[in-house]
């Protein structure tokens, strides 16, 4: 079995907005937000993971990341999320 893709979504306790990714390592991928290796989110430290799920390939997450980024996602994401104290 091969490994998975992990798509997720980073919450900026500075700015309060969110921030969708994929990666095939989770953790060494968060490590990096929050080490400010990551461009788009270095300014936006501190950083929470605040949602994740496992795709099988690299071609189902980049579409999940991309649908998740989307109205339709954010709508999905908030209702996902809603009894989440930080929403």
């Amino acid at each position: 079995m091969s490994s998975f893709y992990y798509v997720y979504v980073l919450r900026s306790l500075k700015d309060g907005k969110n921030y969708t990714g994929y990666t095939k390592n989770l953790k060494l991928r968060f490590q990096q937000h929050i080490d400010g290796l990551v461009e788009s989110t270095k300014n936006r430290r501190p950083l929470q993971i605040i949602y994740f799920e496992g795709c099988l390939n690299q071609q189902d997450a980049t579409h999940r990341e991309k649908y998740l980024k989307t109205h339709y996602g954010k709508m999905f994401l908030k209702n996902r999320l809603k009894r989440w104290e930080g929403n």
